[in-house]
């Protein structure tokens, strides 16, 4: 199992992780890293525990953020899908009804041919 090194406000934190998910833990941290230097900025010197805590509840506002967005765009596709099973049903709807005017010309045109041949 590989293991990485993640380097968050300083400090180096010695992680394991699934092969080939190096590169993605790695920018997980410098992420993290990021949002610690950005409140630090903010706030100054608050205790190295209250930022990273501040960063971690960032990180799952933007979260629950984006389960919601998620949430709605799914609810929004199974309106759609709900959209399209309706047209299904209309157009096989068109197409019953299409195949009933055809048979009901087909029975006028041969009355008329019947019709046409008496002399």
């Amino acid at each position: 199992m590989p293991q990485i090194v993640v380097t968050i406000d300083g400090k180096a934190y010695r992680m394991a992780c699934a092969e080939g998910e190096e590169e993605h833990l790695l920018a997980l941290g410098a992420d993290l890293d990021e949002r610690v230097a950005t409140l630090r900025q903010s706030f100054g010197e608050i205790g190295d525990q209250r930022l990273t805590v501040m960063a971690a509840i960032m990180t799952m506002d933007e979260l629950s953020e984006t389960r919601q967005r998620v949430g709605a765009l799914e609810r929004k596709v199974a309106e759609l899908q709900g959209g399209q099973d309706q047209v299904r049903n209309g157009r096989e709807v068109l197409i019953e009804t299409m195949n009933g005017v055809s048979e009901a010309i087909e029975k006028v045109a041969l009355k008329l041919e019947r019709f046409a041949e008496r002399p």
